[in-house]
């Protein structure tokens, strides 16, 4: 019986607290302009889930409930690539609702494809993985077998494909191994569940934050987006800044983040979330799989601290924190033991992600042009994710907030991304004004303030 990797259990305890959903799906999309051979796509498909062992990998639970993984044999493989025909003017509406299928991970392989085509060279391939077999990073393996795949069919050959040194079962095994028992004083899981014990131990739970309704008994995990841009001579400022401290700009935009939250009314304790790769060994940059762990990055805002120094302290926890970054964030939920709720996020409710790619264009054969990207979804995992991408057909950086509709208004949503860039303009102008001077204020609100103000001193 193979265990389920620590990030993968994490994932398969949420579902089986708050039930199946599409909540953790993770969309991939090939847009195709030009000449597609539809037979040689569909055989491309399955060369990449037979490659992969993640995606044709079941999740079963014994009679003791205790999950782990089985990979389903090659000759047993059923994956089916529909052609659906669809409207051009109906297509994103078809796409959003494939990547709202519920996947039973425990008798489906966790991939569904179905390719839709909008016109007679105009076609999307929707490639809607469970997060418990990919994460962001898998983008850059999904692309280049699939690129390989459908050359090879597309001249009527299988791929080649260099072997894979390791399987994500392998790693599975591997991280146990290395990790050790935490019961072992001297295992490196003890030492880092004992460290995130001491940081975290205290954390207030949850964040408040300017929501538009009252949390609801239960998360619906309904979703939206808001999107807007950080512009090249603001990015440029921050890489400069970051650059003369020595520190990333990760750690800049994320010191920002903690400051806007703090003027939005959240303390001055601030939890946020964060991601990391978990790719730490070579062997595994090739694997399509869930490897990214998560930690809790906590600020503190007492003392109201000038900007610099507040890079010095997220820069310090940053840095501990990648040291320690194999300790399962379900263990700590355990470990700290939280009061469990289906209406927030144990430990954080604002995520902030740093994302290195989102969109690959593939080098297929036969004049088609193509593009894989991530997918955004209509469901959202936190309050409030913050998630920044460079766009290679565009200067400066994007960045989606993804938001709890049973939280708050688009409209507002809107507002905290403005605010957000204001507080990072002023932080990087000025790193040794107190961050409670940041100004969060829209103009108008300014003027209101202000003009409230003189009324009252003048009664």
């Amino acid at each position: 019986m193979i265990p389920l990797s620590f990030a993968q259990r994490r994932l398969w305890f949420i579902e089986q607290f708050e039930g199946p959903s599409a909540t953790y799906n993770v969309p991939f999309l090939v847009r195709l302009t030009g000449p597609l051979d539809v037979a040689a796509m569909q055989s491309a498909v399955r060369d990449v889930v037979v490659r992969h062992e993640s995606l044709r990998t079941l999740i079963v639970a014994n009679a003791e409930g205790v999950p782990s993984q089985q990979v389903v044999p090659v000759d047993e493989l059923v994956i089916e690539v529909p052609l659906v025909e669809v409207a051009p003017d109906a297509l994103d509406h078809a796409v959003d609702l494939a990547g709202q299928y519920t996947i039973d991970l425990a008798t489906e392989i966790p991939v569904r494809a179905t390719l839709f085509r909008a016109g007679e060279q105009e076609h999307v391939l929707v490639l809607l993985i469970h997060h418990i077999a990919s994460d962001g990073e898998s983008v850059v393996p999904l692309a280049r077998d699939l690129d390989l795949a459908y050359t090879a069919r597309l001249g009527g050959e299988a791929p080649e494909y260099p072997e894979l040194p390791v399987q994500y079962i392998d790693y599975t095994l591997w991280q146990r191994e290395v990790l050790g028992d935490e019961d072992d004083p001297d295992s490196v899981l003890n030492a880092q569940v004992q460290y995130w014990r001491d940081e975290l131990t205290g954390t207030p739970q949850p964040l408040r934050l300017p929501t538009d309704r009252p949390r609801p008994p239960a998360a619906s995990h309904r979703g939206d987006i808001v999107e807007f841009p950080i512009e090249p001579e603001l990015l440029a400022a921050v890489e400069e800044f970051a650059l003369d401290r020595d520190v990333s700009v990760p750690m800049v935009m994320q010191a920002a983040l903690a400051v806007l939250l703090q003027h939005l009314g959240a303390g001055e304790d601030i939890p946020i979330g964060n991601t990391i790769a978990g790719r730490t060994d070579d062997e595994l940059q090739d694997l399509i799989g869930f490897f990214v762990n998560t930690w809790v990055l906590r600020t503190d805002l007492s003392g109201n601290p000038t900007f610099d120094e507040l890079i010095g302290q997220v820069q310090n926890k940053a840095l501990a924190a990648y040291d320690k970054q194999d300790a399962p964030f379900e263990r700590l939920v355990e470990e700290l033991n939280p009061e469990r709720s289906t209406a927030y996020h144990s430990l954080f409710q604002v995520m902030f992600t740093w994302e290195n790619e989102r969109w690959i264009d593939l080098d297929l054969p036969g004049g088609l042009r193509a593009r894989l990207e991530a997918q955004a979804t209509s469901s959202a995992k936190f309050d409030l994710e913050f998630n920044y991408f460079a766009d290679p057909t565009k200067p400066g950086m994007l960045v989606y907030i993804e938001y709890a509709t049973d939280l708050f208004d688009h409209e507002t949503v809107e507002a905290i991304a403005a605010r957000y860039i204001r507080v990072v303009q002023q932080l990087v102008a000025d790193p040794g004004k107190p961050v409670r001077q940041a100004d969060v204020l829209e103009p108008a609100e300014r003027e209101l303030v202000l003009r409230g103000f003189n009324d009252t001193v003048a009664v």
